[in-house]
């Protein structure tokens, strides 16, 4: 029987990188974890390894495909079964594309897993969350971010447009956005939201045969060079244990604050992306 008393944290993208290094982190200092993710054999592997490894039986998994807001809406639900607390959300998955591609919801599929898919489950589990006495969120996202420019409303579901980072980048810069408008909702009710770059890490991202060409090879060429999965979880850990309340709502590199680029801290975009998700995803938000 789950112990209810037991700091809760649901991890998105937990069953490799940064996603499972983090869930076995939290996993060894006792916490109770669930992951999410869309392989439910993957899942329940990284389950049976990470109870082993840590002796902690209070780690669960729920299927969520986060490029089919059917399957968002059923994972949140179902994490609201597993997880009667809710202490820590770690929007964590990712996807980075060669080729441009439609959900059967009719989104470019990489905008959908890395922002729109994050904001339909994270206003489900919001209530849940703010329940918590120190309620906590971090969006993981990448300074590639950098490169995105100014975020283009006219064409988010990116039709006219494409090539090297620059879709992921938006993507990214999605991210950074939802976390300041999420901190300005809802900072007064109890949420610390944190925006998350954990540096370049040497995981399995963009080797799913999803990603070829001049991205693949650049990242092939580097991956020796990367943290280690555990390195890159670090901050991670860091911003779901450690007193950072104080930096609510700031963009992370590594363990440092740090200025995100212009166009990811202008507030008129952050708001008007609110909008344009809620009216993408149909989304229901808790009072602020």
């Amino acid at each position: 029987m789950a112990d209810d008393s037991r700091k809760t944290a649901l991890i998105t993208g937990a069953t490799n990188g940064i996603g499972r290094a983090a869930a076995a982190a939290l996993a060894a200092d006792g916490w109770r974890v669930v992951i999410a993710a869309r392989n439910p054999q993957r899942s329940e592997a990284t389950v049976n390894e990470i109870r082993r490894a840590t002796s902690n039986d209070q780690i669960e998994a729920i299927p969520l495909d986060l490029a089919s807001f059917d399957s968002v809406r059923q994972g949140a639900e179902a994490a609201l079964e597993v997880a009667p607390q809710l202490d820590v959300l770690i929007n964590n998955a990712g996807l980075n594309l060669t080729d441009r591609s439609v959900t059967a919801d009719g989104l470019e599929t990489m905008m959908q897993t890395n922002h729109f898919g994050h904001f339909l489950f994270t206003s489900r589990l919001l209530p849940r969350l703010l329940e918590s006495d120190d309620a906590r969120l971090v969006n993981v996202t990448s300074m590639v971010h950098q490169r995105a420019g100014p975020m283009p409303f006219d064409d988010l579901n990116l039709e006219q447009r494409w090539g090297a980072f620059w879709p992921y980048a938006v993507s990214k810069q999605a991210n950074i956005l939802f976390t300041h408008e999420l901190h300005r909702r809802y900072h007064d009710a109890g949420l610390a939201a944190y925006s998350l770059h954990p540096g370049g890490v040497r995981t399995n991202f963009g080797q799913d045969g999803m990603m070829r060409g001049p991205l693949a090879w650049m990242l092939s060429i580097f991956r020796p060079l990367m943290l280690s999965p555990e390195k890159g979880a670090a901050p991670l850990v860091e911003l779901a244990v450690k007193d950072k309340r104080s930096d609510a709502g700031a963009y992370f590199s590594r363990h440092n604050v740090a200025d995100p680029a212009p166009d990811a801290q202008d507030p008129t975009a952050a708001e008007r992306l609110w909008d344009v998700s809620n009216e993408i995803t149909q989304a229901e938000w808790p009072a602020s």
